[in-house]
């Protein structure tokens, strides 16, 4: 076993403490439990067994009943992650009850202030576990993998059945509770809660753990995207719209004589992912609610590489066609949150474009043909769509100047004198030396 693999394997078992704890604070706040525990504590109120023993009983079933709903292939192929899930549930069940019994004995709030406080502490303990779990990369929980089963089996979108899963998961706990205690205990409103702000505080936290990338990523394969990191200048414009983005690649790509790359995307991505093109056209960089996405993907162990949601596919797959074309040749790219994905290539002139609305308003009419009655509405309803798509894919605020190398105004400069200020920085990026 490689020293890479190991240090994963290492932070996946802090998560998994890191998410007991979590769950534990959560459950003493006795406003409810999360979703995936739900059922677990609700048999842990009147049997016997603890709520950790309940967990490993619960997760060792969705490993029997997996295979049944895979493939042999699948089965064969994803073997490791699949036995994995046994040791997992194990220590997992075992956290929990380390947690609840041992570490937070002494927490049991009265007030319902601290019961709140409890509960919140316990959310974000939970989120913080997720993110690592996510970073580690290095196995699954019995719960997220029996979710990720069903979807492949029955083809559905992850973040959709996850939520059917807990759901269920919540509605069976009621009827538990209902049947064996006459009323509904352990199900309250820290349940719904934990449900729905979990996800939220993943995706905030997530970013602040790139630190661990270089202790977790192979040295010789770092050495590698450097050198052909170094070989040629990228030129990434992310754009407001109405502000002449698309046009202003047209402009540098017969300045420089290098190609640009926007639409090309569509038919690049749809090749690379299978998915049908017009589905792209119609989802390509726009997440229908930010928040509802990290409630349904957020609060989730699957890494985005990994992800079984159409809109996480096609990220990654636009990610790596940006990758392949950095290491390619000099070119410029339109949007596809190419600044970000190129955040380390030395050579990226990372360019952000934006207008006074006067002038977007002029330029969707004279040169987009939309309706001077319609024009606002559709600057500003793509515009927020962008900031969706680049604030949930990057955890960076859309526009901020300190990841840009010009900031231009293209509705006071003008196309053609942004052109030539681009070029400028161009030319210089291409004269340094390649570092070695």
């Amino acid at each position: 076993m490689s020293k890479i693999l190991l240090r994963r394997y290492l932070l996946f078992c802090v998560s998994l403490f890191v998410n007991a704890l979590g769950i534990a604070f959560i459950t003493k706040a006795a406003l409810g439990t999360s979703p995936i525990t739900s059922v677990t504590y609700v048999l842990s109120m009147f049997t016997p067994f603890t709520i950790g023993q309940w967990t490993i009983m619960l997760n060792l079933l969705f490993v029997v009943v997996e295979p049944f709903l895979m493939t042999r292939k699948d089965l064969k192929s994803d073997l490791r992650m699949y036995l994995l899930q046994i040791p997992i549930s194990f220590c997992f069940g075992m956290f929990i009850d380390l947690c609840m019994h041992c570490i937070l004995y002494w927490l049991n709030p009265a007030e319902y202030l601290h019961m709140i406080v409890a509960l919140l502490i316990g959310c974000v303990i939970l989120a913080v576990g997720i993110a690592l779990e996510v970073k580690a990369n290095a196995a699954m929980m019995a719960g997220e993998y029996f979710v990720k089963v069903i979807t492949k089996r029955f083809h559905g979108e992850f973040g959709y059945v996850k939520l059917g899963f807990d759901v269920t998961l919540v509605a069976i706990a009621c009827l538990l509770s209902l049947i064996f205690m006459s009323g509904i205990y352990g199900v309250r409103e820290g349940t719904v809660v934990a449900a729905l702000i979990v996800g939220p505080i993943v995706h905030f936290v997530s970013p602040y753990y790139n630190f661990l990338d270089k202790w977790i990523t192979d040295p010789s394969l770092r050495q590698d995207i450097a050198l052909q990191q170094n070989q040629h200048t990228i030129i990434t414009i992310a754009r407001e719209y109405g502000s002449g983005g698309h046009l202003l690649g047209e402009m540098l790509s017969k300045e420089l004589g290098i190609k640009l790359y926007d639409k090309e995307f569509i038919r690049m991505a749809a090749q690379r992912s299978g998915m049908d093109e017009q589905y792209i056209v119609r989802n390509e960089q726009s997440i229908p609610s930010f928040w509802l996405k990290c409630i349904l993907s957020k609060n989730s162990e699957q890494p985005l590489e990994s992800s079984l949601s159409s809109d996480d596919v096609l990220f990654v797959s636009e990610s790596k066609i940006i990758q392949e074309l950095a290491a390619r040749e000099s070119c410029i790219i339109v949007g596809r949150c190419a600044d970000f994905i190129l955040k380390d290539y030395p050579r990226a002139v990372k360019v952000f474009c934006y207008s006074d609305l006067q002038h977007a308003l002029t330029r969707c009419v004279q040169e987009y043909g939309i309706p001077r009655q319609n024009a606002e509405t559709e600057i500003r309803r793509i515009n927020r769509n962008r900031i969706h798509h680049y604030e949930y894919y990057t955890g960076r605020k859309w526009g901020e100047p300190h990841h840009y190398n010009l900031m231009l105004n293209t509705g006071t400069i003008g196309l053609q004198t942004a052109c030539q200020l681009i070029k400028g920085v161009y030319q210089q990026y291409s004269l340094q030396p390649a570092s070695k």
